[in-house]
């Protein structure tokens, strides 16, 4: 991965903090399914999608940024559908996504919903 910084300006950029690039690295080496989608170009990328999980039931999708200049393409679509393929294909059949309340929308056609049992999730908070 060349370009964790290029990667980190993308996740500034759609409203993520920038994170150290060396914790980034090693997310990297620890995720079990990604897409990285670079530009021919400038070799740079353009599109990220990650899920951690068990490797066997239960997987969640974070991080899921697309380029400001690639957006609205159907860019974002196509990543999600590949991810999802992937985990679908190692057997994983419970995938969770972690997503901002304003873009709940877009993923509903790719078949996420809010939890019909009304499960929500939870974060830790030092405070």
């Amino acid at each position: 991965f060349s370009s964790v910084d290029h990667l980190n300006s993308i996740f500034v950029a759609v409203g993520f903090p920038r994170q150290d690039p060396e914790k980034i690295k090693l997310v990297l080496e620890h995720i079990h399914s990604l897409l990285w989608v670079e530009y021919n170009k400038t070799q740079k990328p353009v599109a990220f999608a990650r899920a951690t999980g068990d490797g066997v039931f239960n997987a969640i999708i974070w991080d899921v940024v697309v380029d400001s200049s690639f957006q609205g393409i159907g860019l974002e679509k196509v990543v999600m559908e590949r991810l999802i393929e992937e985990l679908l294909q190692k057997g994983i059949c419970n995938i969770a996504l972690y997503s901002e309340p304003r873009v709940i929308g877009f993923y509903s056609p790719l078949k996420f919903m809010v939890d019909p049992d009304g499960i929500r999730g939870m974060v830790y908070s030092r405070k």
